[in-house]
């Protein structure tokens, strides 16, 4: 398994890969949506990639097996965020094959790490039941609605 960051190049495999988590999370997806959302995301990666969106991935020989996505806010500074900064966790997916491996918690670890280094305050998720498990192993601490919210402070 190769560990890294994605790079433009990768956007084709950004754009299988959201479908996917979408379709899982969502109970599948319409042809229109898997249109349109699939219309929408290269432009946006484009845009966006290595500036304040972080995507981080697990690689096969083939392709992209694993990734999740660090979305970097900048907010004006109030007492819970000093730094004004903020991350936002999204899209943490493996393929069906390769999960329960330890990959997301080893691509979370790679996330939470340039968090810290690039000082933001904190990083929330909105977490499923199937990955609650990992996080709170990660430290995060939870509010608990549909999903559980958490929050990692530095």
């Amino acid at each position: 398994m190769i560990f890294g960051k994605a790079g433009t190049d990768d956007i084709p495999e950004l754009v299988r890969l959201r479908l996917e988590y979408l379709a899982e999370d969502h109970g599948g997806l319409s042809e229109e949506e898997k249109g349109r959302i699939s219309a929408s995301l290269p432009d946006y990666y484009m845009r966006r990639l290595d500036k304040e969106l972080f995507v981080y991935t697990a690689r096969n020989e083939e392709h992209i097996v694993s990734c999740c996505f660090l979305l970097v806010t900048e907010k004006p500074a109030n007492p819970d965020f000093l730094n004004g900064l903020t991350g936002t966790v999204l899209n943490v997916y493996t393929e069906e094959p390769f999960r329960r491996q330890g990959i997301a918690g080893k691509l979370m670890k790679e996330l939470l790490d340039d968090a810290k280094a690039m000082g933001l305050d904190y990083v929330e998720l909105k977490a499923t039941e199937d990955g609650y498990p990992l996080y709170k192993k990660l430290g995060f601490a939870d509010a608990v609605n549909k999903y559980h919210s958490m929050k990692f402070v530095f």
